[in-house]
């Protein structure tokens, strides 16, 4: 099998695998609990705290693990409306978010909440000009998320984050897909609050972390809770804590190699699919790619491992299933979004044909992606592209 969906999840690393299995074999106790084996797991856990917020430049109580990126996002958001005054009842993000927030905001609207869908520019871009002229004296909270899981497009959330501050707003930042992909700084970033998740970072499924820095003020979701400092009910994970933090400090090291080795695969598939023929464009031209006749000519920040773009000729769908059924995993977009039939927001707000939607695939890399691996995509493309020309001169059409 030739895996090319790192972005959906990635494998769990020789580091978190055993760090999950030492600490549930010997230190399996409850952290609530007060005799040795508790107070055992609490250390740990304390422990993880720290160096997970070392990770992040961030303060260590500012760090409540929770069960995943979507849990985080959810439990932040509503935690901080609900700790605003009724004042700044105000709340911002945009349409090209993950799936979890674009479904939390019909809820917070249903309970009374004024929330306002900002969209970015033809680039895929939160520009400073669009969130300014959504800002009110009622703006309370802004989300807005760092990297776009389906095109890898960055935002510039320092530019933001500037305004913002100026204005008293908090902002939180979804960063599953950016955190251990390329460097984060909480401070560098200016952002108030940020959701990461194990799964995305070879740590394991069911676990990951809110950040909200200290002195914001947030009220829990769930009163009466005792865990995590209030802020998320139930018996900590301690192992599959571990086992993320363990799998963020084998990664981290790294990231600025394995992004440049990204980078490298990417400019090669381009190239190879430009001399092959083959009817591709990327959904955005990264500053450090080499230009071609298939980039588009306004280059925006990306994270290394997503390459999104368009395949004419064939439904995604279609092309998705083809390159399954020869043993390669690419995608149509977010693993949280599909079974939906609607074209993605974060697609068809870039420019181009809205139908560029239908034609839209995402290849993520990761560690073990190896230039083979993009040859055998790229074999499978040329085939389809092959059968759709054969197929054309007989006189049929192919869509």
């Amino acid at each position: 099998m030739t895996y090319l969906d790192f972005a959906a999840t990635t494998p769990m690393s020789e580091e978190a695998l055993e760090a999950y299995r030492a600490v549930s074999l010997e230190v399996y106790g409850n952290t609530r609990s007060l005799h040795d084996t508790g107070g055992q797991a609490q250390h740990i856990v304390d422990y993880c705290r720290a160096e997970l917020g070392e990770l992040l430049g961030a303060e260590t109580e500012g760090i409540y693990f929770t069960s995943g990126g979507t849990e985080s996002n959810h439990l932040i958001i509503q935690s901080l409306l609900q700790g605003l005054p009724p004042s700044r009842r105000h709340f911002i993000t945009t349409s090209v978010e993950h799936a979890s927030i674009r479904s939390l905001t019909q809820y917070l609207t249903g309970i009374g909440y004024e929330v306002t869908i900002v969209e970015p520019d033809r680039r895929g871009l939160i520009t400073p000009e669009a969130l300014m002229s959504h800002l009110r004296d009622n703006t309370g909270l802004v989300s807005i998320q760092h990297a776009n899981s389906e095109t890898g497009i960055v935002q510039c959330l320092a530019d933001l984050s500037s305004l913002l501050k100026k204005r008293g707003i908090i902002l939180h930042t979804d960063a599953v897909q950016s955190f251990g992909k390329i460097p984060i700084n909480v401070q560098e970033l200016g952002v108030d609050a940020l959701s990461i998740s194990s799964h995305k970072i070879y740590g394991p499924k069911g676990v990951g972390a809110a950040y909200i820095r200290p002195g914001v003020q947030w009220r829990p979701v769930f009163p009466g809770t005792n865990h995590e400092g209030g802020f998320r009910p139930g018996t900590v994970n301690t192992p599959g804590i571990t086992a993320f933090v363990a799998a963020a400090e084998a990664l981290m090291p790294h990231i600025e190699q394995l992004g440049r080795g990204y980078e490298e695969l990417r400019t090669l598939f381009f190239r190879k699919a430009r001399e092959r023929g083959l009817p591709l464009q990327p959904v955005a031209h990264p500053a450090h790619t080499e230009q071609t006749p298939l980039m588009v000519t306004s280059p925006i920040p990306l994270v290394p491992h997503i390459t999104g773009f368009y395949y004419y000729g064939y439904e995604a769908q279609y092309v998705m299933l083809e390159c399954n059924r020869k043993g390669i995993c690419v995608s149509t977009g977010s693993a949280c979004a599909s079974g939906y039939q609607e074209p993605s927001p974060s697609i068809t707000a870039l420019a181009g044909p809205p139908e560029n939607a239908l034609h839209f695939l995402r290849m993520s890399m990761g560690r073990t992606t190896t230039a083979e691996d993009i040859y055998r995509l790229l074999d499978v493309l040329e085939d389809l592209t092959n059968r759709r020309g054969n197929r054309s001169e007989r006189g049929s059409t192919i869509d």
